[in-house]
């Protein structure tokens, strides 16, 4: 029964994705239109999926992170926007910092595609007979200062301990490379539990918890 079990697990996110499409029709999508995601919803899907042969809460976390990191799903958290629950319910709001960081992930996002894209293209130029190439101009000073102007200040972030913080405040967690915003549901010993804007929830040290200031 158990090899029979593993047999069945779906492999990929991407094949979680689509069985969440057709388990929750009303709240995840396959094309048009993505909606924002109640805070807290993998304890949700790890709940109404607990059993399921299919899918595993390892999986089932990593489809989440995929489906709530994706362009379509990132355009359409914007402030004011209904969340909504496994069956279509609404279930809050996407306030202005939630909104503000999925278009910065928007943004930072289809940047690294351009940049790769950009790398690309010469590595297959070299494949091709041209004519000498010229020297490409420098940019002047003035194009790199109107560019560096244009450039987003990042918020500071200010170090905090356990006393400085208190359930439902809104906080700057770092995860991986950058830090994401969340809202802190416990405080524990020495970790604090958050809820991050993809309604996942992680523990993370002290240290690795932020405000703005």
């Amino acid at each position: 029964m158990d090899n029979q079990e593993t047999s069945e697990k779906l492999a990929t996110s991407k094949a979680v994705i689509a069985y969440l499409a057709e388990q929750f029709p009303q709240c995840f999508t396959l094309s048009g239109e993505a909606k924002p995601l109640k805070i807290g919803i993998f304890e949700d899907l790890a709940k109404r999926m607990e059993g399921d042969p299919k899918v595993s809460k390892t999986r089932l976390r990593s489809a989440l992170r995929q489906y709530t990191s994706s362009w379509r799903y990132l355009r359409g958290v914007k402030t004011g926007t209904d969340r909504v629950d496994l069956d279509g319910a609404k279930a809050g709001i996407v306030e202005d910092e939630h909104a503000q960081h999925a278009q910065e992930t928007l943004a930072e996002s289809k940047a690294k595609v351009a940049e790769k894209r950009k790398a690309e293209k010469p590595a297959a130029d070299k494949t091709q007979p041209s004519d000498k190439k010229k020297p490409r101009p420098k940019p002047s000073a003035g194009k790199a200062a109107n560019k560096s102007k244009h450039k987003k200040a990042e918020p500071e972030l200010k170090a905090v301990t356990l006393g400085d913080l208190e359930e439902g405040q809104n906080v700057q967690v770092k995860v991986g490379q950058s830090p994401m915003p969340g809202t802190v549901i416990a405080i524990e010993k020495s970790e604090v539990q958050v809820q991050l804007v993809s309604g996942i929830t992680v523990k993370v040290k002290i240290e690795n918890v932020f405000v703005t200031s």
